[in-house]
């Protein structure tokens, strides 16, 4: 199995790389790209490629920037440290992805799952990906929350919700001002209603607007600490697999 990586990460690359090439004898990585000009180029010269790996995001851009560019002529794993919203788009339209740092096993999985699912005869790849990227773009999110005080049901817009916490089987939403409420919702649910673009949950029990972190500090075992306004009593320590996933969105 021939394979392309498009990463611009040298130690991610060099990792994945010694991955592939240890988890089968028959696949070989012939090609190693590191932004979306360069696999553009690459792509535009006809190639034997049985699988690529793709970084989302490049270093001149989003890896999703190349399919609108040139035909790409093998089914794609991407990689990637989110774990929000382009995971659900990838999958609808059941395409594999791997979070960073890449774990072995699944790997294996997602290699395993190509070969059980795409051929030579598989149609155009590079259709299917651009269709889920029109999903994305074309997906709505929650402008307003459901909120319950006593009796009476309101609505919290998502745009003045600082963040959201669960308190063991209840989920309560805080606005800037510091009043909290009662939603209908878990965390769960509100993760994927509300924007990646403005929200991120930092670990099991809180999700959070960008607007409401104030500072950020580093923690034990590579984690981060965050302080939000208004503060809250909620765990801030941002989840070990989640810390690049948060960097990421946090430089936007």
């Amino acid at each position: 199995m021939r394979v392309v990586i498009i990463e611009d990460e040298l130690p991610a690359a060099n990792r994945l790389t010694r991955l592939i090439e240890n988890l089968r004898d028959d696949m070989e990585v012939i090609q190693r790209l590191d932004s979306v000009e360069a696999g553009v180029k690459y792509f535009s010269n006809e190639a034997e490629i049985d699988l690529i790996f793709m970084d989302i995001q490049l270093g001149d851009g989003l890896s999703f920037d190349i399919f609108s560019q040139v035909k790409v002529p093998a089914p794609v794993i991407f990689t990637t440290a989110f774990d929000q919203y382009t995971l659900r788009a990838f999958k609808v339209n059941s395409i594999d992805y791997l979070l960073k740092p890449v774990d072995e096993k699944e790997l294996e999985q997602a290699v395993q799952k190509f070969r059980d699912l795409y051929s030579a005869t598989t149609p155009d790849f590079s259709d299917k990906i651009m269709r889920m990227v029109e999903a994305m773009n074309g997906q709505r999110f929650k402008e307003r929350l459901l909120i319950k005080r006593g009796q009476q049901l309101s609505y919290l817009k998502t745009e003045h919700t600082a963040y959201c916490f669960a308190d063991g089987k209840l989920c309560y939403a805080v606005d800037f001002d510091g009043n909290k409420s009662l939603l209908e919702y878990n965390l769960s649910q509100l993760e994927e209603q509300l924007s990646p673009r403005h929200f991120f949950r930092i670990n099991r029990h809180l999700l959070v607007n960008i607007e409401s972190v104030q500072k950020v500090h580093t923690w034990l075992g590579g984690r981060l600490k965050i302080e939000l306004m208004p503060t809250t009593q909620a765990d801030t320590v941002v989840s070990r697999e989640r810390v690049n996933g948060f960097k990421d969105w946090l430089g936007g």
